[in-house]
């Protein structure tokens, strides 16, 4: 991911597209609304649930932004990723369930 995350610094430099932090965590909240629009819309409010079909794309822009915010607070991701996987590990050894209630 470090790769990606690289790649997305560079393009927002070159292309002079700043923003301060909370835009881009909008701008991520956006993007993952466009996904759920998706879902919902083409799934007709979740009863056709074999009918959802979500531009592959838009989960592309969600990446994109995500690894926009996570460079604004220097965040390496390949390291929060492992961290999550880990703690996921840890509470289906400990419980049995990955959530944390």
């Amino acid at each position: 991911m470090k790769e990606h995350q690289e790649r997305v610094r560079e393009f927002m430099d070159q292309n002079d597209l700043g923003g301060t932090t909370p835009f881009r965590l909008l701008d991520l909240v956006s993007e993952i609304g466009e996904v759920v629009a998706d879902a919902t819309k083409s799934s007709d409010y979740g009863e056709s649930v074999e009918e959802m079909d979500i531009e592959h794309d838009e989960f592309g822009d969600v990446l994109f932004s995500l690894m926009a915010v996570a460079n604004d607070l220097e965040v390496d991701l390949d390291e929060a990723f492992e961290e999550a996987m880990q703690k996921y590990s840890r509470r289906m050894n400990e419980k049995g369930d990955p959530g944390s209630g």
